[in-house]
């Protein structure tokens, strides 16, 4: 994918419905006395960009530059809108709108799970005065630009007056517009170059359903003559993605998804990721392929998320083992990267062992993990390690081995070896934000490295062990086993 190498030199315009997203973690240990709900006694915290602010982190992320324009009110969550796209390197123009507090939404999550969303919102159109704002800051925004996002959440932003201002000053100006719509009527953004429905979404628009490839090309083509538009990308969760263009047979791309934890941000990072493409030459089919794994990695993270420049080319090199490679790393390696991602704005996740033979318990205490953060790096062990704390039979698999094991599961983001009996060499050289072990630690305190991240302002997190689990027992039965054989 020649494209990828050309993300650094484009910028994406996006404009649209800017939202705040809170996610407050925690454990449910009991019910509530007062109501049978649960109680959830929260551990952690975190904001992020949401709406057209997620597809604008994810052009940077991918190594792009993005200019977000949108409405933000004046109060806490607008200033933190504010302060996280200066973190991301965002350039925001921020337009106001009285009386119009910024959209927030709330998850609150018990591992994995989501148990309540809370949305804080005002759901009307724009004013004349935001209006005129808006269309001077796009205005101004678009000749920096190579390409447009509409980024449609259906909170106000993409008036009829916006919506047909701003197709037509791209369009004068020969960039191309990627849409993601909300609204049932389709002619709303007419003349855009890509509108990009999901299945739910062009079936109300076109009253055609598009459950199967049949019907995602009948409704696609519906909407093609509805909206004027070059083509129509139909997003399909699970089924994939179907392109239909005019005068071309519709493409169909089964999903890239390994594993799905969370869907929410995902339809940011292909949007994101099919502009990006788009801007740098690269052809609507091709852009819709980078944009299907891209969306693939997405679902595989916890809420809302962003994929790099470097984990989608290496997902794109599927088959070489090029991906794994590109996840085992040195840690002065690991430091840039972290650093890299710090400087995004994403929470990075920590934790360490020997993993000599993955097993159930150690696939869900990383899921566990990565579910907290945006971004896990594990550390292992090395083989010399290994010994001094385990004995000289082990380890079973060398590090090399080990390394190319843990690099293969989905909620492993970068992977280190070691030399040392402990990791707090490394620890002190990353800084994450989140340290993560078993539960059989007992406490916080006897965490190797806790001191190290807790003075940095970070947090450190027992998490709940997956019962009978256990690399010594395996080992000392596959041994009492070979020695009865």
């Amino acid at each position: 994918m020649t494209g990828l190498a050309q993300f650094g030199s484009c910028t994406v315009l996006v404009l649209g419905d800017i939202m705040l997203d809170r996610y407050v973690f925690g454990e449910v240990r009991r019910i509530s006395p007062e109501a049978p709900i649960p109680v959830l006694r929260a551990q952690g915290h975190k904001a992020v960009l949401g709406g057209a602010g997620n597809v604008a982190l994810n052009v940077v992320a991918l190594g792009g530059r993005a200019i977000l324009v949108g409405l933000v009110g004046d109060d806490a969550s607008g200033a933190e809108v504010m302060k996280a796209a200066a973190v991301a390197r965002i350039v925001l123009h921020a337009v106001g709108d009285a009386g119009r507090p910024t959209t927030v939404k709330t998850r609150f999550m018990s591992g994995s799970h989501q148990l309540l969303r809370l949305d804080e919102e005002l759901t009307v159109h724009a004013g004349p005065a935001a209006e005129t704002a808006l269309l001077a800051a796009y205005a101004e925004a678009l000749a920096l630009s190579d390409i447009v996002v509409l980024s449609d959440y259906a909170k106000g932003v993409l008036t009829d007056v916006v919506l047909g201002r701003a197709i037509a000053l791209a369009r004068a100006e020969g960039k191309p517009v990627v849409a993601d719509p909300k609204r049932a009527d389709f002619a709303a953004y007419a003349r855009v170059s890509v509108l990009t429905p999901n299945e739910i979404e062009v079936t109300a628009a076109t009253g055609i359903a598009a459950s199967d490839d049949a019907g995602a090309v009948a409704a696609g083509q519906a909407a093609l003559d509805a909206s004027g538009a070059d083509a129509v990308l139909v997003t399909r969760s699970a089924k994939g993605l179907t392109l239909v263009r005019r005068g071309e047979p519709a493409l169909h791309l089964p999903t890239e998804a390994r594993a799905v934890a969370d869907v929410s941000g995902a339809g940011d990072t292909l949007m994101a990721s099919f502009a990006v493409m788009l801007a740098t030459g690269g052809d609507m089919a091709e852009a819709a392929r980078v944009a299907n794994v891209a969306a693939g990695l997405s679902v595989a993270k916890q809420g809302t998320a962003t994929v790099g420049h470097e984990e989608l080319a290496h997902a794109l090199q599927v088959g070489s083992g090029q991906e794994l490679d590109g996840k085992c790393v040195d840690v002065a390696t690991a430091a840039a990267r972290v650093a890299e991602w710090r400087g995004q704005g994403l929470r990075v996740g920590f934790t360490n062992g020997c993993f000599d033979l993955i097993h159930p318990g150690h696939v869900r205490l990383l899921s566990r993990a990565r579910a907290r953060c945006d971004r896990l790096v594990v550390a292992l062990n090395s083989d010399a390690s290994v010994r001094r704390l385990k004995g000289p039979t082990r380890p079973v698999q060398d590090d090399a081995a080990r390394a190319t094991v843990m690099a293969g599961m989905a909620a492993c983001d970068l992977v280190v070896v070691f030399e040392e009996d402990t990791p707090i060499e490394v620890i002190t050289r990353l800084l994450p934000n989140m340290l993560f072990k078993g539960a059989d630690w007992g406490s916080i305190e006897a965490i190797v490295g806790h001191d190290v991240v807790l003075a940095h302002g970070g947090e450190v997190a027992l998490l709940e062990l997956e019962p009978g689990h256990s690399t010594t027992r395996l080992v000392e039965r596959s041994r009492a086993e070979a020695s009865a054989g």
